[in-house]
C-alpha cells in the first residue's frame, strides 16, 4: 500500500524551481553590483583601519578599551589574554588574516545589526509581523549554513562580499530575536505610565523601552558577533579571505599543526569579541 500512494503521488519539482529562481534572479545585475559595492566598502573601510594602525598600537588599543569598560571592576585576567593572545597571532605570523577576519565579522554584524533591530522593533509592535517574520528567522536559523554559500556565489560571485552575505543571513536572527524579546518584557506600568504623561510611541522607544531592553538587545548583539565569526571558516570556501582561509588549507593538506594554530587565532578573538561586548552590556557602564 505505501509502496502503491510513493508512487502515484507526482515528486515536486521543488529543485528546479529553486534553481528557476536564482536564474532569473541573476539578471538583476544591476542591484547586486550595487551591493557589491556597498559591502565592500565597507569591509574595505574596516580593512583600511586596521592596515593603518600597527600591530603593538592595536593591541594597546584593544587593552585600552577594555580597561576603560571594566574600570569599575577591572578583568586583569582578561588583559593578560588580550595581550599574549593577540601577541601569539601576531608571532605566528597571522596578523593579516586576523584583521580580514575581523574586517569581516565586523561588516557582516554592523549590516545585520542596521537590518535585525529595525525589524525587532517591528515585531515588538506589530502581532502581525511577529507572525510572519517569526517562521522566517527559524529558517534562517536551521538551514544548514553551507546552503547559503550557494546562492551568494550565483548572486555575487567569489570573494569578501559573498561570505559577508551568508554572514550577515546567518547571524541576523538573534538580534532580530533578543530585540523582539526586551521590548516585549518592558513592564506594562511603566508604558502606561509613559502615556499617562503624553509620551509619542517614538518617545516611549527611544526613552523607555529601549533602554530598558538594552541588556537583552546587547545579549542578540553578542550572539550575532559569534554567529557571524563562526562563518568564517565556512566562508573561506568561497574566498573569503581570512583565519578561516588557514583552516580550510590545512584540512585539506591534512596539516595538523596549521590547522590548529589558525583554529586557535580564530579562539582567540572570539573570545575577546565575547568578553567586550559582555563588559558592554554591564549595567554599570
Amino acid at each position: 500500500m505505501m509502496n502503491l500512494i510513493g508512487t502515484s503521488i507526482p515528486q515536486l519539482p521543488l529543485a528546479n524551481w529553486v534553481d528557476s529562481l536564482v536564474d532569473w534572479l541573476t539578471q538583476f545585475t544591476g542591484f547586486f553590483n550595487v551591493i557589491i559595492n556597498f559591502v565592500a566598502g565597507i569591509n574595505g573601510g574596516f580593512q583600511w583601519f586596521f592596515d593603518l594602525l600597527p600591530q603593538w598600537l592595536f593591541i594597546v588599543l584593544v587593552m585600552a578599551w577594555t580597561w576603560y569598560l571594566s574600570r569599575k571592576a577591572p578583568r586583569y585576567w582578561l588583559l593578560v589574554l588580550e595581550l599574549l593572545g593577540l601577541g601569539l597571532i601576531w608571532n605566528l605570523d597571522y596578523w593579516q588574516d586576523m584583521t580580514r577576519t575581523l574586517s569581516l565579522v565586523l561588516t557582516s554584524s554592523v549590516i545585520a545589526l542596521v537590518i535585525g533591530i529595525p525589524l525587532g522593533i517591528l515585531m515588538a509592535k506589530s502581532n502581525v509581523a511577529q507572525t510572519i517574520i517569526q517562521p522566517i528567522l527559524d529558517f534562517m536559523q536551521t538551514m544548514p549554513a553551507f546552503v547559503y554559500l550557494i546562492p551568494a556565489v550565483a548572486f555575487f560571485g567569489i570573494g569578501t562580499v559573498p561570505g559577508v552575505i551568508s554572514s550577515l543571513i546567518f547571524a541576523m536572527p538573534p538580534v532580530v530575536r533578543m530585540t523582539n524579546l526586551g521590548i516585549r518584557q518592558v513592564p506594562t506600568d511603566l508604558i502606561e505610565a509613559a502615556d499617562s504623561y503624553g509620551s509619542t510611541s517614538w518617545q516611549k522607544l527611544f526613552k523607555v523601552q529601549l533602554p530598558l531592553a538594552r541588556k537583552t538587545i546587547m545579549s542578540g548583539v553578542n550572539q550575532t558577533l559569534m554567529l557571524a565569526l563562526s562563518m568564517v571558516v565556512t566562508a573561506s570556501m568561497i574566498g573569503a579571505m581570512g583565519l578561516g582561509t588557514d583552516v580550510y588549507f590545512a584540512v585539506g593538506r591534512n596539516e595538523a599543526g596549521a590547522g590548529f594554530t589558525a583554529g586557535l587565532a580564530v579562539v582567540i578573538i572570539a573570545i575577546i569579541l565575547d568578553r567586550i561586548t559582555q563588559l558592554v552590556n554591564k549595567p554599570e557602564h
